[in-house]
């Protein structure tokens, strides 16, 4: 599957734009969209120059092909589009080792249908040993995805 524009934009609204290199949340290099490195696997140092909008939604689109890969790898249950659209937002966010080893896709691989993998969507809503608002929001955001 392929992530739909409502995916493309939870992320975009949550990641927000930013044309110039600035530390994440955890202090990790970060550009556009949330990107934390190029497509080319280059990761983003404070030190590049800083990109336009169009050339952000371009290297996401080029990213999500790689998350896209990471869900599609784990998931062994048909999902719908919201549901996939969720998921790929969680792994974009979070990473492709953290969906693989989680409880949340354990679950949706047993059951799609399960109302209690919105309690696992909110499992992870902290950075650095910290519950932030922001993720608890696109947590909430993703889990109502996932049930739309």
């Amino acid at each position: 599957m392929k992530t739909g524009q409502k995916g493309i934009d939870l992320i975009k609204s949550f990641e927000g734009f930013r044309s110039a290199p600035y530390l994440d949340a955890v202090n990790v290099p970060t550009i556009g969209y949330g990107a934390t490195h190029y497509g080319n696997g280059i990761k983003v140092k404070m030190s590049d120059k800083a990109i336009t909008e169009k050339e952000a939604e371009a290297l996401l689109k080029s990213m999500l092909e790689q998350y896209e890969g990471y869900v599609n790898k784990v998931l062994k249950r048909e999902v719908n589009q919201n549901q996939f659209n969720a998921l790929v937002s969680f792994t974009y966010n979070l990473g492709g080792g953290a969906l693989a080893k989680s409880t949340l896709i354990k679950k949706v691989n047993l059951n799609p249908c399960d109302t209690s993998i919105r309690n696992e969507f909110m499992k992870w809503v902290k950075a650095g040993g910290k519950t932030l608002r922001g993720l608890v929001r696109r947590r909430e955001a993703e889990a109502n995805l996932y049930y739309e």
